[in-house]
């Protein structure tokens, strides 16, 4: 039954799916009760839609056993970059007083105001928003969460690869 579900371009799909889902998810929280992303929520975000456009790709392509590799790998440095986001986020909120203790730019501002690469140095260096635990499910935050779908979705690649 799981080897169905992850052969080709259902296999591909599937991963697409759970991607983009998860997205909807988090919008669906934000919206029910009421929570602001932080920088960091936004670029975990962008993470999943990287991953899935790769999942999408990869599905629409059907690809012979080398490009496979190539889409595996694309597939995992995703997640992995998205981990490496969860994982810094996780690690603010766990010593929220390392971090500004203020709320500071918005991803939105820093995006817009500064040139890319200071963006992106203000992004993951975290502000106070990034340390507030607005939401839990069983105990999980949301960045911790999101860090075991990253694993789940790059372990998922790798079986999708094996699997053809």
């Amino acid at each position: 039954m799981f080897e169905k579900l992850t052969m080709g371009r259902r296999g591909y799909f599937l991963g697409f799916v759970v991607s983009f889902g998860l997205v909807g998810l988090a919008l669906a929280l934000q919206t029910k009760f009421n929570l602001d992303p932080c920088p960091l929520c936004i670029s975990q975000r962008i993470a999943f839609m990287g991953l899935g456009v790769v999942f999408l790709l990869a599905a629409l392509h059907n690809p012979n056993k080398f490009a496979r590799k190539i889409y595996a790998m694309l597939q995992v440095v995703a997640a992995l970059i998205g981990a490496g986001i969860a994982s810094r986020h996780i690690w603010i909120q766990a010593n929220p007083d390392k971090v500004m203790s203020e709320c500071g730019a918005g991803f939105d501002y820093l995006i817009h105001t500064f040139p890319a690469s200071r963006a992106m140095q203000l992004i993951f260096k975290g502000t106070g928003e990034c340390s507030e635990i607005g939401w839990t499910f069983l105990g999980f935050t949301i960045p911790q969460m999101s860090l075991a779908a990253f694993v789940g979705l790059g372990v998922y690649a790798l079986l999708v690869l094996r699997y053809k």
